[in-house]
């Protein structure tokens, strides 16, 4: 048997080979072949296997894979899933290593990450604000999602407090453990530097021999407790050949806390340099202990300030609310969020956040966007105006109807946006990837070659001195530090981009963006409002009055989504002409459109449509249309039956801020080219409005993506600004596509940065985001490689032939811990910049 099916969830070729490996493998099939661009399967088996049978499989394998038996069955599936909001599971179930090893790898448990050690850190997602759940106090394990009463005991069911967040509890587990280890680590510091005091008064107390055994009894909880998953980390990372900062650790101490061991154990094993006056050998457990505790210090710093880095992914969950009012047969009642479906009617009183996105049914108001568009003025709203969940509503109450509920709402989109836009790699970070490959070895070498250098040729006790300065390299090189620098500028100013209304796709578009040297812009929606309205209806024969021109323009654009087309239509439904059906229409791209109504073939558009229609434009006609085109008004003929009969004057308003904002661009040496489908002289009264010295008009999707792609070969590092579907090829060519966030999807997801507000001041805010986010990547990077460059030499001891100067290990375990923790304190900083 033979079957087809669709395959959901595959991107590249990869995917196609995993995907066609998982299914070969399910028992009965005898071959199945993987297509990516159709995203089909063609399975072969012996006898019928129920496709239940391969989504079981493709489920085991991670989830990323769905299979149906056509593309039709998987868009049924999911506008089921759709039409309401998953309940959430306790805890987000997302993880990811905020050094970003693995790539865009997530994890579903918390832990350690495989390639550096360092601890996971949580994703921050809806998933555990989109409901509340009651329990009882005497039967925990009674869950419900509404108020009531317990079934066991009858008594009355209790909100249940919020889980703390895998990243909270890793920090209060790090923080115990920190204190711990100081409390048993304090009195082996004491004793260990009793030894500078002279005449010891512990040594009175009882001999060296026996302050050493006692050292090491406090050491152990500090050793196999405290700091244990430390050297776990170290023994996983030389085990798989993952070399990294643990790896340093790991020996470090190690070498420091075995060497005091097998010194107690053993003294008669070591030469009398290593022997204090008493005959003890020379012990470092507060040398270990020390540089453990201070690591781990580091960790509770970091562990700190990470979580500050998505704190503006935090701040845009605080936005999303968990009950909303349900209007049902005119009765009001209030419901969980997850219960909304597309279609409810809600009621959104003033001061509360409006739930879902969807559109205003009944009343006015004002509605606070700030916390999604950056703009701190209230928005007007009315009857047919979208509203988005999140969004604050002002001081009248008003009707919505639900249209996207769950992920489709724009807030989740953003922070699903932010979260992938978090975790991806900039080109940049290839540097810190390549050094850090060779880091931990070279380290290792220098370490050793440290001992032997000063075994050799040190001072007395040069055996002492060769293994203290041999610890202290090892402990002082920070592989973190570097490997931290990219991802945290890259996560706060992703997060910093969301709170400004700029959404940025992944940081490889945060980099290209503070390169660009030309901006590509569209003119309608992106210049303009993008909300036309007709001026004026033109009549040239004598055989139609203005009101039947306008009611077969009216009547043919009724078919057209256009925004122009729907002003048309508007006007005549104001101006109460009569809407007839249109047969075998067309749009005709670039042009305009064509049909039938009322038995006439009509054709309405620019210049070229008439040419296509065979319909001759006098000189007279184009001198009267000329005169609107210059003031900036878009123009379409209409020709009925081959002969032009008249034509529509509309205009669209340039948005306030446009002006502003390409003077800004042109400021920071940007080159600013408008390209539109419009006409010459539409086009250039725009361009002069807006002091633009480069335009092309007449512009269809083709000669768009030429332009674009002429101007990169001129070496130019080209942006390109739009919002219709017509932009789409254009954007995906550009080194970095600009979606305004009012326009189309297809042009959204064709982009690397979405404007929420739409308007041009938003690419200000996202070149001075990518200029600020590159500037304090450059900085920590150069911070994190000036620190090891320094550090281990200094560790090695290079001033102490000159100056006298020796590095301590625990000197060298504060210095390390501290560089991370500076790394991740200059990213935050991004969140204090000013993006206007």
């Amino acid at each position: 048997m033979k079957h087809v099916y669709h395959i959901h969830g595959m991107t590249c070729n990869g995917c196609r080979s995993h995907v066609e490996q998982t299914l070969s493998k399910v028992d009965g099939v005898t071959n199945a072949s993987v297509d990516l661009e159709k995203a089909e399967a063609t399975i072969e088996m012996q006898s019928h296997i129920p496709i239940e049978t391969f989504q079981n499989v493709l489920e085991k394998e991670g989830g990323t894979y769905s299979i149906h038996g056509s593309s039709e069955d998987f868009n049924k599936d999911v506008s089921k899933k759709d039409n309401h909001v998953k309940k959430s599971k306790k805890g987000n179930g997302t993880f990811y290593c905020p050094m970003h090893c693995e790539g865009d790898k997530t994890y579903d448990k918390p832990g350690d990450c495989p390639v550096c050690g360092m601890d996971l850190a949580e994703e921050q997602n809806l998933s555990s604000t989109s409901s509340e759940q009651w329990t009882c106090p005497m039967h925990p394990e009674i869950v419900k999602d509404e108020a009531g009463s317990c079934p066991i005991c009858g008594m009355d069911l209790v909100p249940m407090e919020a889980d703390s967040s895998a990243e909270e509890k890793t920090y209060k587990k790090l923080l115990k453990k920190f204190w711990i280890a100081l409390a048993f680590t304090l009195p082996i510091f004491i004793i260990a530097m009793s030894e500078m005091i002279p005449d010891n008064p512990l040594y009175k107390v009882m001999p060296q021999k026996q302050w050493n055994w006692i050292q090491f009894a406090l050491s152990i909880p500090v050793v196999f407790y405290a700091t244990r998953m430390f050297f776990e980390r170290a023994y996983r990372s030389i085990r798989t050949w993952n070399l990294n900062m643990f790896t340093l650790i790991g020996i470090g101490a190690g070498v420091a806390w075995l060497f005091s061991v097998f010194g107690m154990l053993f003294p008669d094993f070591f030469p009398a340099q290593f022997k204090t006056e008493s005959g003890a050998v020379h012990v470092y457990f507060e040398a270990a202990t020390v540089i453990l505790t201070l690591v781990l210090m580091g960790q509770v710093l970091e562990a700190r300030a990470h979580s500050k880095t998505n704190s503006a992914v935090k701040e845009l969950l605080k936005l999303a609310p968990n009950k909303a009012i349900k209007v049902v047969d005119g009765k009001e009642e209030e419901v969980a969020i997850d219960t909304i479906e597309k279609g409810d009617v809600l009621r959104v009183k003033p001061g509360d956040k409006i739930p879902v996105d969807g559109k205003i049914t009944e009343g006015d108001t004002t509605v606070d966007e700030s916390m999604i568009s950056g703009e701190p003025i209230p928005v007007n709203k009315t009857v047919g105006d979208h509203v988005n969940s999140g969004t604050i509503n002002g001081n009248q109450s008003f009707l919505m109807q639900a249209e996207k509920v769950g992920s489709d709402t724009l807030l989740s989109q953003i922070i699903h946006m932010v979260n992938d836009a978090s975790r991806s790699r900039a080109p940049i970070q290839k540097l810190a990837d390549t050094v850090s490959g060779y880091f931990v070895p070279v380290v290792v070498l220098v370490s050793l070659i440290t001992f032997v250098v000063w075994a050799i040729w040190g001072p007395d006790p040069a055996y002492v001195y060769a293994l203290v300065n041999a610890i202290a390299v090892l402990i002082i090189a920070c592989p973190c530090a570097l490997g931290l620098a990219t991802p945290m500028s890259v996560m706060v100013g992703v997060g910093k981009g969301a709170q400004n209304g700029v959404l940025i796709k992944n940081a490889e578009a945060l980099e290209k963006m503070d390169k660009v040297n030309t901006l590509i812009v569209d003119k309608t929606g992106t210049i303009t409002e993008g909300k036309p309205t007709v001026d004026k209806i033109g009549v040239f024969s004598k055989d139609y009055t203005e009101h039947e021109i306008l009611h077969l323009i009216a009547s043919l654009n009724n078919s057209s989504e256009h925004p122009l087309a729907q002003a048309t239509v508007k006007y005549g439904k104001e101006k109460q002409v009569e809407i007839s059906k249109t047969e075998q229409f067309n749009s005709v791209t670039g042009k305009g459109v064509e049909g039938s109504v009322d038995g006439k073939s009509l054709y309405l558009g620019n210049a070229k449509m008439m040419e296509y229609a065979n319909a001759s434009v006098s000189s007279q006609m184009q001198s009267e249309v000329q005169e609107h085109q210059k003031q900036g008004k878009t123009v379409s003929y209409l020709a009925v039956n081959e002969e032009v009969a008249g034509y529509v004057v509309i205009g669209d308003k340039i948005k306030p801020s446009s002006a502003k904002a390409i003077k800004e661009l042109q400021d920071k040496g940007i080159e600013v080219i408008m390209l539109t489908g419009d006409n010459h002289n539409t086009a250039q009264a725009v361009a002069g409005e807006l002091n633009l010295t480069d335009f092309k008009a007449e512009m269809l999707p083709e000669n768009k993506l030429n332009e674009v792609e002429k101007l990169q070969e001129q070496g130019r590092v080209v942006a390109m600004a739009g919002d219709g579907i017509n932009d789409a090829p254009a954007l995906a060519k550009s080194d970095v596509g600009i979606a305004m966030g009012t326009g189309t999807d297809v042009a959204i997801e064709s982009a690397m940065i979405t404007l929420v507000k739409g308007d041009l001041h938003g690419i200000v805010k996202a070149r001075n985001l990518s200029h600020k986010v590159m500037q304090n990547i450059k900085q920590n990077l150069f911070f994190a490689l000036i620190y090891n460059t320094l550090g281990v030499p200094i560790a090695a001891g290079v001033l102490f032939p000159f100056f006298g100067i020796l590095l301590s290990p625990m000197i060298a375990a504060l210095a390390m811990s501290f560089s991370s923790v500076s790394v991740i304190a200059n990213s935050l900083r991004l969140r204090g910049s000013d993006l206007d």
